[in-house]
């Protein structure tokens, strides 16, 4: 076992620089999970009808495997970076820069294709204002800008917006679902399997685009040196979102689906919205335009907090450049900040650029794929670490279903994932000549 020494991100904080209890733990899980997935899902899953209930139900269960895995890492190494720390502290330095790259890059990038789903749905209500890609993009950044400055005024503001946020979403969607089961048509649910696809592949393809709207169950890990008590607020918040969020988002899709017929929902670009003005009328349809502005809005603040404290965390161990480490007044990692949300914004840039549409279209399913290795990390890392406190069991099976579900997004995109993942070797052997040298002045001294 290589358990390495205690780093600065490990739970020695004082109670008074942990601004986020409980509710705003919680608050950060389901607000990262629901975010644009759960009202464009029903139409990417539409080919597989009634099927994709059996992708639904594993990516479910495979995130609460995950989730209690987490839960039992953030017991045994309650340190802010979440799965970064807990593979550098299992595995070593190499394997946990490789996971805190492979991570940083899922989250700024995910961000991205958020912050376009925000103006999509600002569109929605609001068509002046995304008439052309310049105006499209300006309305996504301005989307993106504000989360980053409302980050930048410290962890507290952001965690309470976040509760606000997720309140605001949560409610609707779960009532929007339960209210909607009176109204579905079951002849929208045959033919069971509308692809002609046996069951067993459509299963392991819906498990691979269903998990876009359940990344984020492990959010709560990575700010650990913020959460009050985090030995007992970590676990219950990563368990208590991920089943919230997953709750809500299954209940929302299994009712679009039943609502709009298999053969509208395939060209659908606002399916939860048409649902909603199927039943309801227009003023509904505007309202869920309205409720997936608010949700991807709140999924943009969460992410930038987690994209902040992951590059913190490796910088405070040396991995990443020491300007991530630094805070500002406000106690905020402000150049982590900084960097994702300008990363972020070359991605919104690009991606309303009509030669780059379809590379970044790619660049999603590559974000997914990216933050599906360090699930399986972590797993691996609890298993390794001895499996104290028991739940080893647990982890082997979050382990297979990782692996499970990272095979469903296909050759290329794992290609280019490692790709990308190698592109951060040279940062790594920066920092350790930088590293290196610091050493050699301090000894010689």
């Amino acid at each position: 076992m290589t358990d390495l020494p205690a780093s600065p991100s490990d739970d020695s904080a004082p109670t008074q620089a942990r601004p986020l209890g409980l509710w705003m733990a919680t608050a950060l899980v389901v607000g990262s999970m629901i975010g644009s997935g759960v009202f464009l899902l029903p139409a990417t899953l539409a080919p597989y009808g009634a099927a994709s209930l059996i992708g639904w139900g594993i990516a479910l269960c495979g995130a609460l495997l995950l989730a209690a895995t987490f839960a039992k890492l953030a017991v045994h190494w309650p340190c802010t970076g979440g799965p970064y720390a807990y593979v550098r502290r299992s595995f070593g330095d190499v394997a946990g820069f490789g996971i805190a790259w492979s991570y940083w890059i899922s989250i700024w990038s995910g961000m991205a294709a958020i912050a376009v789903a925000f103006a999509g749905s600002i569109g929605a209500i609001f068509p002046a204002l995304t008439a052309t890609p310049v105006r499209a993009a300006c309305c996504a950044l301005v989307g993106l800008w504000t989360c980053a400055f409302v980050n930048l005024a410290g962890l507290r503001e952001a965690g309470r917006l976040q509760v606000l946020v997720t309140a605001m979403k949560l409610l609707p969607l779960l009532l929007f679902g339960l209210v909607g089961l009176w109204f579905v048509d079951s002849r929208n649910y045959t033919p069971l399997n509308p692809s002609g696809e046996s069951l067993p592949h459509v299963a392991h393809v819906t498990v691979i685009l269903t998990m876009w709207a359940l990344c984020g169950l492990e959010v709560a890990t990575v700010p650990a040196q913020s959460i009050r008590d985090p030995k007992r607020n970590i676990p219950r918040a990563t368990v208590l979102g991920t089943l919230l969020a997953g709750i809500a988002t299954i209940l929302a899709c299994t009712v679009v689906i039943g609502l709009v017929p298999t053969d509208e929902l395939k060209t659908s670009g606002a399916p939860m919205a048409e649902a909603a003005g199927r039943v309801w009328g227009p003023g509904a349809a505007l309202g869920i335009a309205a409720l997936a502005a608010v949700s991807t809005f709140g999924a943009i603040n969460g992410w930038m907090m987690v994209c902040a404290q992951v590059s913190l965390a490796a910088a405070e161990d040396g991995l990443f450049p020491h300007r991530f480490a630094r805070l500002d007044k406000n106690g905020t990692p402000a150049f982590g900040i900084l960097v994702g949300g300008a990363l972020a914004t070359l991605l919104v840039i690009a991606s309303f650029s009509r030669s780059l549409v379809e590379l970044f279209t790619f660049i999603l399913l590559i974000s997914t794929s990216a933050i599906l290795l360090p699930y399986a990390a972590s797993s691996a890392a609890w298993l390794h670490s001895g499996g104290r406190n028991g739940g080893r069991f647990i982890a082997l099976l979050a382990l297979i279903y990782s692996l499970y579900a990272l095979s469903g997004a296909g050759l290329e995109a794992l290609g280019w994932g490692v790709v990308l993942l190698l592109a951060g070797a040279p940062v790594y052997w920066w920092m350790r000549r930088a590293n290196g040298r610091v050493q050699s002045s301090s000894s010689g001294s």
